[in-house]
């Protein structure tokens, strides 16, 4: 709209000289990264029979709201936890194991299909995770923790096939950089038998 007024136009364009400033700083704000952030791999070929006749969902696993989050937890006793300063997730844990479990069973190259609800596929059967641990432990040295419990449930009739708790525990120590990898290799040794487990029980 034209400002016609003298007096108007310098008042409109003294705003326009405070605002535009204020602008760019609140941009720079918005892509500023606080914190190194960090994925997780899904590096599983799988060695379990072959199932292509089957088609299976992914559902999201479930965590306490500690893990339901893009912190990484450091666990400094059996009843405290912290969190890793300077370094987060790239996602919400659940979504992100969600993701890299639907990654590993697609990459052994042995199921009919892989999906996440929402997708269409005519399933038959549900993995269903909790993500009970996914940690790193200083209570006794330094350690990654990862524990998923699992179940596979007969999408026809709503029948638990199996169930099975995975855990694995490897050294960790020093940087966030080294912190994080002893995370993602119990990561994947977790899906990797996750992986194994459900191509032998469907």
């Amino acid at each position: 709209m034209a400002v016609s007024d003298p007096l108007q136009r310098r008042s409109w364009l003294s705003a326009t000289a405070i605002a535009l400033p204020l602008l760019a700083g609140l941009v720079g704000c918005g892509t500023a990264a606080k914190n190194d952030t960090y994925d997780l791999s899904a590096s599983v070929a799988g060695s379990g029979p072959s199932a292509k006749g089957r088609q299976i969902l992914v559902q999201q696993p479930t965590a306490l709201k500690a893990l339901d989050s893009e912190q990484i937890v450091i666990r400094v006793s059996s009843s405290e936890i912290q969190y890793l300063s300077k370094a987060q997730w790239g996602d919400k844990l659940p979504r992100m194991v969600q993701a890299k479990l639907v990654e590993a069973y697609e990459n052994s190259g042995k199921l009919g299909g892989v999906g996440v609800p929402g997708q269409g596929l005519a399933i038959d059967y549900q993995v269903v995770t909790d993500i009970r641990s996914f940690e790193i432990d200083t209570t006794g040295g330094s350690r990654a923790v990862v524990e998923i419990s699992a179940k596979i449930l007969n999408d026809r009739n709503g029948s638990v096939r199996d169930q099975r708790v995975f855990r694995q525990v490897v050294p960790a120590g020093g940087s966030n950089d080294a912190l994080v990898k002893g995370l993602d290799r119990a990561f994947s040794a977790v899906a990797a038998e996750i992986v194994d487990w459900t191509l032998r029980s469907i």
